[in-house]
């Protein structure tokens, strides 16, 4: 067949689609209509109420419904042979790292597309500079690895980042919660003020904690989960003193005031060991510059001395 009767025949079967299209009308979705009765139900969650009515509050096109479910059940799959932790370990990794919107389904979406757009993206370059296939097949798998594995390496360094943020606010927050205290405020009161007024990475902790005390979790059992939520062993430490304080009545300004002190020595000894590990570092190049030239002025006259030239 030609390429023109190819074009014909797209042609006609766009304008037969078109025309019964417009006879008979697609029957329209029921979940647009659903979806506001509930929201009262999902607690006012949008999202979570278009997760119930079976829809994600986006118009999809025909293509998109037919295909979409099969390609992201292959991704989903996909992520969940390339990430084997256990959901509950990924989702403490992604709220440690700052990503607590981020379901491990979605985490694992994410990484096995990642993956497969780079190997899609290091095949076409090698077929494009190269074309060899074994070199297109090994780019391909090396950019597919490359790709799935560094979202991992994104997450980790997240942490890390957030871990010395947190070490960074500790100090301050607590003396400002220790002045709240000291002032006649509780133990909520006072953390409730300090997420009105600050921002930072132990602050959105606290609003979290506040948070789940809002949905119905215990004080105690709130700063617990954040103590073990938390990558930062001080915060950690802070919060399960909130705990206790909670439960007993501890004199908590007391307490906090002294934590401070501990976190501010903690920095402190950490600042001398980064500076002695820095001004090692800047040795190794002036030793890698000096080092050789001093060899050659030692080696220099070695010739002469051995052999007796002159």
């Amino acid at each position: 067949m030609k390429p023109v009767e190819v074009f014909a025949v797209l042609g006609v079967a766009s304008c037969c689609a078109a025309l019964a299209r417009g006879v008979v009308p697609p029957t329209p979705r029921l979940a647009p209509r659903v979806r506001p009765y509930l929201l009262g139900l999902a607690g006012g969650d949008r999202r979570a109420a278009s997760a119930v009515a079976g829809d994600d509050g986006v118009r999809r096109s025909t293509f998109g419904r037919l295909f979409a479910p099969p390609l992201v059940a292959v991704l989903r799959g996909l992520g969940a042979f390339l990430e084997r932790r256990s959901d509950e370990h990924l989702e403490r990794c992604l709220w440690q790292a700052g990503l607590g919107g981020v379901t491990p389904d979605e985490y694992r979406v994410r990484q096995a597309v990642r993956g497969v757009a780079m190997g899609a993206l290091a095949g076409f370059v090698a077929a494009v500079v190269l074309r060899v296939p074994l070199v297109i097949v090994a780019s391909a798998l090396a950019g597919f690895v490359l790709g799935a594995t560094g979202s991992r390496r994104r997450v980790e360094a997240a942490i890390e980042q957030r871990s010395a943020r947190l070490r960074q606010e500790l100090y301050t927050v607590n003396q400002l919660l220790a002045l709240h205290l000291r002032t006649g405020a509780g133990p909520m009161q006072a953390v409730q003020r300090i997420v009105e007024r600050g921002r930072g990475a132990v602050v959105e902790e606290l609003q979290a904690v506040l948070e789940w005390t809002r949905g119905g979790t215990a004080e105690a059992e709130a700063f617990r989960r954040a103590a073990a939520l938390t990558p930062e062993p001080s915060a950690a430490r802070t919060y399960q003193l909130f705990a206790t304080g909670t439960e007993r009545g501890a004199d908590l300004a007391t307490a906090l005031l002294a934590l401070s002190e501990d976190i501010r020595d903690a920095r402190r000894e950490q600042l001398h060991k980064d500076a002695v590990r820095k001004r090692a570092a800047m040795l190794l190049p002036t030793i890698a510059i000096l080092a050789p030239i001093m060899l050659l002025f030692i080696a220099a006259p070695l010739p002469s001395i051995v052999l007796g030239y002159r």
